[in-house]
């Protein structure tokens, strides 16, 4: 068996005596928000795009902050789609009026 370094018996007796993981976080600064880099695809439609494209505002919040923008863009997808149900058309009769004759 080949004579242990003095750098190798040090890394070895740090790493025996830290808590599991500690090695490897000692190292690393702990990082803020970061963007998720999930890409959007144009819908055609601009108000939705434009909720979509709100969704990265997420990417620099932390994850308490997350669901007012959720919410933001879940409210304005569901407007939307109420809007598609709201068709223009004739207007529909007053209760009580009288209807045109069927004809076959």
């Amino acid at each position: 068996m080949p004579a242990e370094t003095e750098t190798e018996t040090e890394t070895e007796t740090e790493t025996e005596t830290a808590e599991p993981g500690a090695a490897r976080t000692a190292d690393v600064a702990p990082a803020g928000p970061q963007p998720l880099g999930v890409g959007r695809t144009p819908t055609g439609n601009a108000e939705v795009d434009a909720l979509l494209e709100r969704l990265g505002d997420a990417d620099h919040l932390t994850p308490d902050g997350h669901i007012e923008v959720y919410e933001d863009v879940h409210r304005g997808l569901r407007d939307a789609l109420t809007a598609l149900d709201t068709r223009p058309g004739p207007p529909a009769p007053a209760p009580g009026a009288p209807r045109a004759p069927h004809t076959p």
